[in-house]
């Protein structure tokens, strides 16, 4: 009889396809179970990119050591992000561990689970080269109609802030063809809407071809049938050219929606993040982008409390948001990260000061979409329908909607439907977040 095993993903969407290839791999080995109080073994994929993750990561680590401590679970497996920044350090201050296993080793994982004999077992790769591929098994944990593609690993930018290329190492592009393959295998798994992610998807391609071939790509996966919908997340401003515009514009199969990670919006703070654009570039680039793909949404995230910004910086950065009016909002009090370069910089910015800011952008970020929002209101526009509530009751997500990040959308129909299906809405009520409408008679 197999063993269960369960696997615990933590963090991005990246994470996510990361955790979904792990439990392809042990499919064959084990009963994969979604239920960590019945498995024999545990394995948490975590996080470790900012404070706050890495305390949850944390938290659920320790939680399934007191499953095991209750006697059915067995061993408990610690992989990501935190486990390759920290390895060490976890095996020390939580010896219950069986094994930390860094990031970036994917593919062993199943050969050191087998492997385990009572000994604790650490492994880090000093050198990052893994590149997940369309070969690899994989056991999506969403829903079957919508899922991530990840198009490279990595990241070659070195904002000050972050610490993600000395955990995950230098951008690597997958082959286009791989991608292809892989697309081509998910729509005929029934996916209708696919989401290219990576640490920044706008430089897919610069490393292996020597150029920037998210264009190329996308024009290959709009000729995959049964795809409807193809979402860009993390397309960095510096780099996103005229040619991508145009295809985004042209090929309808490419939502109306960017996600454009712009971080701040004053010139010197912009600077000292090591970020390769300023606020007037962006400005720039944003209205590109609305005058050429009229009705576009557009998502942003910024940091509040990064280290030296004064009053006067974050006013500059109330202002920009004022005067653009995103469409979607994320904002993020700065975190202290360790080994990073923001992290010694002098001007260390106290954690309520983080916190006001943060809620004083949140307030008017709410105010400035509750307007545009009510412009919605009367418009007939494509929805992705996700669950059916009750007999003519279901919750979707618009366009402008990246899953599990954004707004919802609650709709009356009049027919029946399944998960997945696109259908379009007209929208009858609206407010900050969220929206109501009703399908076609």
């Amino acid at each position: 009889m197999k063993k269960k095993i369960a696997v615990i993903n933590l963090g991005c969407p990246k994470n996510q396809v990361d955790s979904e290839v792990i439990s392809g791999m042990l499919a064959g080995h084990y009963t994969l179970t979604y239920r960590p109080d019945e498995a024999n073994i545990i394995i948490v994929n975590t996080c470790g990119f900012i404070e706050e993750a890495k305390a949850e990561s944390i938290e659920t680590i320790c939680e399934m050591i007191q499953l095991k401590a209750a006697g059915n679970c067995e061993s408990v497996f610690v992989t990501g992000c935190l486990a390759q920044r920290y390895g060490e350090e976890l095996l020390k201050e939580i010896p219950e561990l069986d094994a930390v296993l860094g990031d970036g080793d994917l593919e062993r994982i199943p050969l050191e689970i087998t492997n385990k004999l009572n000994q604790k077992i650490h492994t880090s790769k000093k050198q990052q080269d893994f590149i997940y591929s369309h070969t690899m098994p994989r056991i999506r944990m969403g829903p079957r109609y919508s899922t991530y593609v990840k198009i490279a690993e990595g990241c070659d930018n070195y904002c000050s802030y972050c610490a993600i290329p000395m955990i995950k190492g230098k951008y690597r592009s997958r082959p286009i063809e791989s991608i292809v393959e892989e697309t081509k295998k998910l729509a005929a798994e029934g996916v209708k809407e696919i989401i290219l992610v990576a640490q920044d998807t706008t430089r897919f391609g610069i490393d292996r071809y020597g150029e920037l071939f998210l264009p190329v790509l996308l024009k290959e996966l709009v000729k995959i049938d049964n795809i409807r919908w193809i979402r860009l997340m993390y397309c960095y401003p510096d780099v996103f050219t005229d040619e991508l515009i145009s295809v985004i514009s042209r090929e309808p199969k490419i939502c109306k929606y960017v996600d454009l990670p712009l971080q701040h919006a004053d010139n010197d703070i912009l600077k000292k993040m090591n970020r390769r654009n300023t606020a007037e570039e962006a400005e720039i680039l944003i209205s590109k982008l609305r005058n050429a793909i009229p009705g576009i949404f557009i998502r942003s995230t910024f940091i509040t409390g990064f280290p030296g910004e004064t009053e006067e910086h974050f006013q500059h950065m109330l202002d920009f948001i004022q005067r653009i009016r995103l469409d979607r909002l994320g904002v993020f009090a700065y975190s202290q990260e360790e080994n990073t370069p923001a992290g010694i910089m002098e001007d260390q910015i106290p954690e309520e000061v983080k916190e006001e800011r943060k809620n004083r952008m949140m307030v008017l970020q709410a105010e400035l979409v509750a307007e545009f929002q009510q412009r919605r209101v009367g418009q007939t526009i494509p929805v992705i329908l996700e669950e059916k509530l009750s007999n003519d009751n279901w919750v979707g997500r618009t366009e402008g909607d990246a899953p599990e990040i954004d707004g919802q959308i609650y709709i009356k129909v009049h027919k029946n439907y399944c998960p997945g299906d696109i259908l379009d809405v007209r929208i009858l009520q609206a407010d900050s977040y969220d929206m109501r409408g009703e399908g076609p008679e």
